[in-house]
């Protein structure tokens, strides 16, 4: 897919002074919101998947793609959601000093957890201007899953230095080695229902064919958090690979319309 002409790339820089690489879409309706999009593991903005869901997502509002760590030509290693809600930060941010005056995060995958821990660690505040509502589509809800055959292949690879090398070549995602912290970091079953108590609108999308995450993940992560709302959908897959041009135009009118206008 070619990138669109009316696309512009930049370069952001992290809460913690990492250079990340981004892009904005303008609308094609002259919103006033814009959607942050956060792409799932392996994933960068300029990607065919993910370009395809910036450009339909456009048709609804301005639309910020962004390379988190690790991914794409941002620096960084990933540290697979534990330190990425500062790259959604810098995201929003950008959104904000672009002059929208709402920004939604939608996240696809790992991303999705990431946009649920960066409503639930970094509300709207005198210091962050944070966003305004929260999709999270084919999200996990608990950390160290394993239920799964492409879950199980995924923690061996990024458990040893072969296979983070590996992941390295095949998905361009640079695995950074260290261990997370004791105790974990707040798992996205905990942070949605963080984000309900920030009083944010939350937008579960989940697929009843996805292959990584099944439906207890889904399922767990609405009955987290009184008020959240949960699409399941019949057939879809997993993520940006999968989702199709109808579920983006629903997604893009929930974000433009359904939360606090």
């Amino acid at each position: 897919m070619a990138v669109p002409r009316r696309l512009v790339a930049t370069a952001l820089t992290s809460p913690d002074g990492l250079r990340l690489s981004a892009a904005h879409l303008p609308a094609s309706n002259g919103s006033d919101t814009a959607i942050v999009v956060a792409h799932g593991f392996g994933g960068s903005w300029r990607q065919e998947r993910v370009l395809r869901v910036m450009e339909h997502l456009a048709e609804h509002a301005g639309v910020i793609g962004i390379d988190q760590r690790g991914h794409g030509r941002s620096q960084g290693a990933t540290t697979l959601a534990h330190d990425e809600p500062l790259d959604v930060e810098a995201a929003t941010s950008w959104a904000h000093d672009l002059g929208y005056d709402r920004v939604v995060t939608v996240g696809f995958s790992m991303g999705g957890a990431v946009v649920l821990r960066h409503a639930a660690l970094i509300p709207r505040s005198p210091t962050s201007r944070g966003t305004d509502a929260v999709v999270a589509v084919s999200a996990p809800a608990f950390w160290f899953y394993r239920g799964t055959p492409p879950m199980r292949w995924l923690h061996r690879a990024v458990m040893n230095p072969a296979g983070r090398a590996y992941l390295r070549f095949a998905m361009g995602a640079r695995v950074d080695p260290t261990p997370w912290p004791e105790p974990p970091p707040m798992p996205p079953v905990d942070a949605v229902a963080r984000a309900r108590e920030n009083r944010l609108p939350v937008l579960i999308v989940h697929g009843d064919a996805d292959a990584f995450f099944p439906l207890d993940h889904p399922r767990a992560l609405t009955d987290a958090a009184p008020g959240v709302q949960s699409w399941i959908e019949p057939g879809f897959g997993h993520a940006e690979g999968a989702i199709s041009i109808d579920l983006l135009r629903r997604i893009g009118e929930w974000a433009r319309s359904e939360p606090n206008r």
